[in-house]
């Protein structure tokens, strides 16, 4: 059986797996860590990531609100092994959000959109 490295799935370069983008740290314009990405969103048609959920509160995953970010609010910091956002964790509690029983309206445009301006990148 050939390993991820014989198949060449290992992560080089730009490019990464979006498993390993899972769990990875985020962090606010302040540098401190404020969660951590529980999944991302990929745009069906062009095949890119449009979106980061972030997992934010609670304690242990449990009691988590997840924050949709637009994956270009997101920049990887090697130093600190994670994303920096452009706000800071007391102004991600104002972000638009949802609980951890229910899930997101990704179909809901006028959503998606308060989303992007919330953040100041433009709806695609």
């Amino acid at each position: 059986m050939l390993n991820e490295g014989e198949l060449g799935l290992s992560e080089m370069g730009r490019l990464i797996g979006s498993d390993k983008v899972e769990g990875t740290s985020v962090y606010g314009a302040d540098r401190n860590r404020i969660g951590s990405i529980e999944r991302v969103m990929i745009d069906k048609v062009s095949g890119k990531v449009s979106y980061a959920v972030l997992g934010f509160g609670g304690f242990l995953g449990l009691g988590n609100d997840r924050y949709p970010l637009p994956w270009q609010s997101l920049k990887y910091d090697t130093e600190l092994g994670g994303y920096i956002t452009g706000i800071t964790a007391r102004e991600l509690e104002g972000a638009p959000k949802y609980a951890e029983r229910s899930d997101w309206n990704w179909g809901d445009d006028a959503a998606v959109r308060g989303i992007n301006a919330y953040y100041g990148v433009p709806f695609a």
